[in-house]
């Protein structure tokens, strides 16, 4: 019946059970932020309880994700720290069907960077409103040097990639853990992906984007079926 279908908090909650599953114990394990990562670091909580992971260590993208897992007795350290994450479990904005994604959608996605390249496995868990042919559908964000923030932007401006800068509630722009800009890049769909991130890359005042591309290895989506998608690279 209709009725039993499972609503997408539960859907997201079996996602990041399953994904908490496939934690192996006395490993280094990488942890990202967002509402499914939330559920997935309960999962992993219980699962810790029941039977000890001991993790060799553990190394999250955000303050709201620390908070969470200290809260659960975990003991969080700095990527800096360690020498290789075995496995890291995030979200992400948009997904394609190629595994390749847009974060940054909370301006941590340099960091978030930093612990998916240095992972040996990295596991994306959605749901099935991110997943699109294209990749699109959300603003592109590029963090900035403020020193060179006006010249980068007018830079973007001509390459029709329809800048904006990022602002917080009251109007002021957003700063970035890292004390750097947002501008987020409005083209949708976006040009072809792989030449846009090097046309990034090799501009000067950019310190990362949000283009997460040949990164994840595997995705969970959680759908709107009842069922959870596994896509592997």
């Amino acid at each position: 019946m209709e009725d039993d279908m499972p609503t997408q908090d539960e859907l997201k909650q079996q996602a990041a059970q399953q994904a908490a599953a496939m934690v192996q114990p006395h490993t280094v394990l990488g942890v990202g932020t967002g509402s499914t990562v939330a559920y997935f670091i309960d999962a992993l909580a219980a699962r810790n309880q029941q039977t000890p992971l001991n993790l060799k260590a553990l190394v999250t993208t955000s303050s709201r994700s620390q908070k969470q897992l200290e809260a659960n007795g975990f003991v969080v350290s700095e990527l800096a720290d360690i020498d290789q994450v075995d496995l890291t479990i995030d979200g992400a904005d948009r997904v394609d069907h190629q595994l390749n994604g847009i974060k940054g959608g909370g301006a941590a996605h340099t960091l978030e960077k930093n612990v998916a390249i240095n992972s040996k496995k990295n596991l994306w868990i959605v749901d099935e409103s991110k997943i699109v042919t294209r990749l699109g559908g959300f603003p592109l964000p590029v963090e900035v040097l403020p020193v060179s923030a006006k010249q980068t932007f007018a830079k973007f401006a001509a390459a029709g990639l329809k800048p904006e800068f990022r602002l917080k509630a009251d109007g002021s722009r957003l700063t970035t853990h890292y004390g750097n800009w947002i501008i987020d890049l409005h083209v949708d769909p976006l040009p072809i992906p792989a030449g846009l991130a090097a046309y990034l890359d090799q501009t000067v005042g950019v310190v990362e984007h949000g283009l997460f591309l040949n990164i994840a290895d595997e995705v969970l989506i959680a759908t709107s079926k009842g069922t959870i998608e596994h896509w592997v690279r």
